[in-house]
């Protein structure tokens, strides 16, 4: 006999900034929504002007672009569980609130 198992998932693609994208400002945007492990985030910016630096609590707080930096200007990042940072890797963005912190249940 052979079992399937079929885990079915619900998870909700999310653009960051919302229409306005991966900009200066964002980073309220993640307040208020109930982020899951398995949700999706896409940054959306010109690729030339903005980055998202994928990045750990001190270097979020410090504004260090230290950390696998994606440069497409529609990048996609499936979110695990607990807290992850992003920041612009760009000069002085990320001191304008251009990061944001996304905890994930």
């Amino acid at each position: 006999m052979v079992l399937f198992t079929i885990q079915i998932t619900n998870a909700t693609t999310y653009n960051v900034g919302d229409d306005g994208g991966w900009d200066m400002g964002v980073s309220n945007w993640p307040n208020g929504k109930n982020f899951k492990a398995g949700d999706v985030l896409v940054f959306n910016y010109p690729k030339n002007v903005h980055s998202v630096v994928i990045v750990n609590k001190e270097n979020y707080d410090s504004c260090t672009p230290s950390g696998k930096t994606l440069t497409s200007g529609n990048d996609r990042v499936t979110l695990g569980k607990g807290t992850s940072y992003f920041i612009c890797g760009k000069p002085t963005h990320c001191q304008f609130d251009q990061k944001i912190a996304v905890t994930a249940n």
